[in-house]
């Protein structure tokens, strides 16, 4: 009777370990398929960690990235890699024309951290689906009409695709 306590309870512990995000492109909580697309294009502009984006908002581009331990980012990502052996960068973002609620859509799994006025901007909901096609996850954060940074980490490799879009 004890042993089968002890293995109730190791699988109760261990079944949120391996639950499982949802999978396919209808799974994210808000419509991507722009977003989607545009990641999905094959003429995005490029820049390089540490540089200043001048595209207006909304936009697209490749964020070519660094090992992350050579990055220097300017904050510590609120979550640390669980892998040293990522990449990592960041960029400077033009002021969105007005102050509201913007998406930053990934391609690929990474991490993203958002500074604004030298502070960090808290990100307000998240979406993640798995097995849909050049997107992976998307985050809202709530942006002044400053000039912002944007931090990206947890990289698998050195660029990633990323959509900064009104929502």
């Amino acid at each position: 009777m004890k042993s089968l306590i002890l293995v109730v309870v190791a699988c109760a512990v261990a079944a949120p370990a391996f639950a499982e995000e949802p999978v396919g492109c209808d799974k994210f909580k808000w419509p991507l398929d722009k977003e989607r697309a545009t990641l999905n294009g094959t003429d995005l502009p490029k820049v390089v960690s540490g540089d200043r984006a001048a595209f207006p908002i909304p936009f697209a581009t490749i964020v070519a990235l660094v090992p992350f331990a050579d990055a220097k980012l300017p904050a510590p990502p609120e979550r640390a890699p669980k892998s040293p052996d990522t990449f990592a960068g960041f960029f400077e973002a033009k002021a969105p024309a007005q102050a509201g609620s913007y998406n930053i859509t990934l391609s690929a799994e990474g991490w993203i951290d958002v500074e604004q006025s030298g502070h960090a901007v808290k990100s307000t909901a998240f979406s993640g689906a798995l097995g849909c096609e050049g997107i992976r996850k998307s985050v809202k954060f709530d942006l002044a009409a400053a000039p912002f940074t944007v931090e990206l980490s947890s990289v698998k490799a050195d660029s990633i695709r990323i959509v900064i879009s009104k929502d």
